[in-house]
């Protein structure tokens, strides 16, 4: 008998068709003799909605009280999906987050998983019951209902796995598993098999929109195998694993984030320090900075340029334009039409040349690289954002079609 836990997005609850046919999956899991516990979004456009609604009558409400309102979506999921389940004739119950023991950081909106204490889960199955769990939330040591953040329940699942020791953590969504890339954007993309932690995360990171990026951090950590997979094909997913054979593939994928705005800082003192001052200020206001260029020194000046979130750009423009007297700066430029376009790959390692390859593609297309960014096994460029699909598909072509012909 193996302990399977189960997550479905807010379009595979999104309706009644839908809820009976997640139903469906969980009910022929159970009844191939396995314990299931089932993580549930909130369906459709609920959260989406439930934000319109405070906005309406309160534009500045406080995170706790959208916490106390956004955990109402999955409370309902839970239940209707326990309903359907009931109506099929399987023994179940839905928990809430704190229920089913989520205990979390005490900051409203983006709390992070302190630890979960499953005693009232294990009775659950003991007694042979179907456990449904609102993902995306727990509570804080004030007794508050607290929110993960978006992509939070794919976190709750992956750490509710990890707790309970499962066996297997299935990710269902409404695409088949993780593609090369976009299969709505681009038409020769093609579903993996399986990828390593590492590559799904950094296109969980880079803008994939398949994953939450936090949820592959805790599968790799806990060494949970993840199965992304559609609910409405039932047809195999992908595997996240550890070790993979990828086939001799170069790259894993190629994704693209426009949620993305280039800052640069003009005339900056060519001296030690002031480097450090300026990421440090960002820091300090949890700004996540992600591509740095610096310029050479030239008459004693130097500019900086980095990338940040478009949520952020103001937060940071204004920070930073208090403080360019300090440092001796002549001015700040930015540009929120800009994207981020990534190659992703453990193969690209041990073949040179990989970067030419993509620079040469998007040559051919004539677009133009800003920035460039690179690790281990990820290139990113920063271009204007009206070219990001067009680069995706050219990259993805002269990738996969080329090793399709050989």
């Amino acid at each position: 008998m193996a302990l399977i836990v189960q997550k479905f997005g807010g379009s595979s609850v999104a309706d009644k068709d839908r809820l009976f046919n997640v139903a469906d999956i969980v009910t022929r899991t159970y009844e191939a003799g396995n314990k299931v516990i089932v993580v549930v979004s909130a369906q459709g456009d609920t959260t989406d909605d439930l934000i319109a609604k405070a906005k309406e009558i309160n534009e500045d409400a406080s995170k706790r009280e959208m916490d106390m309102l956004l955990t109402a979506g999955e409370q309902m999921s839970a239940a209707l999906l326990a309903m359907a389940i009931e109506k099929l004739g399987y023994p179940v119950i839905s928990l809430l987050g704190w229920q089913a023991g989520f205990i979390t950081s005490s900051a409203y909106g983006s709390a992070r998983i302190k630890r979960i204490e499953p005693d009232r889960i294990r009775k659950e199955l003991d007694k042979k019951n179907i456990v449904v769990v609102t993902g995306f939330q727990g509570i804080n040591r004030y007794d508050d209902m607290t929110t993960l953040g978006r992509g939070g329940s794919d976190t709750s699942a992956v750490a509710l796995a990890a707790a309970m020791h499962a066996d297997l953590c299935q990710i269902y969504t409404d695409v088949e598993g993780v593609f090369t890339a976009d299969p709505r954007k681009v038409k020769n993309a093609r579903k993996l098999s399986e990828i390593s932690y590492d590559e799904m995360l950094e296109l969980a990171s880079l803008g994939a929109q398949v994953l939450n990026n936090r949820s592959v951090e805790m599968a790799k950590k806990y060494g949970i195998e993840l199965e992304v997979l559609s609910s409405l094909t039932r047809k195999p997913g992908t595997i996240v694993k550890e070790a993979v054979k990828m086939e001799e593939m170069l790259i894993s994928g190629v994704a693209k984030d426009e949620d993305v705005a280039r800052v640069s800082i003009i005339g900056v003192p060519d001296r030690p320090g002031l480097a450090f001052k300026i990421f440090s200020k960002l820091a300090a206001k949890n700004i996540n900075v992600d591509i740095i260029l610096q310029s050479v020194g030239r008459n004693g000046t130097k500019d900086i340029s980095f990338t940040v979130s478009r949520a952020n750009l103001k937060t940071t423009v204004d920070l930073l334009s208090d403080y360019l007297e300090q440092i001796g700066a002549n001015s700040i430029v930015y540009d929120e039409n800009v994207a981020k376009v990534s190659i992703v790959g453990a193969g690209m390692e041990s073949h040179p040349g990989t970067a030419a390859k993509m620079f040469e593609a998007l040559y051919d297309a004539n677009i133009n690289i800003q920035m460039i960014a690179t690790s281990e096994i990820k290139i990113s460029v920063l271009i204007d954002r009206k070219d990001a699909d067009r680069a995706v598909s050219m990259i993805h072509e002269r990738f996969f079609d080329e090793m399709e012909q050989h």
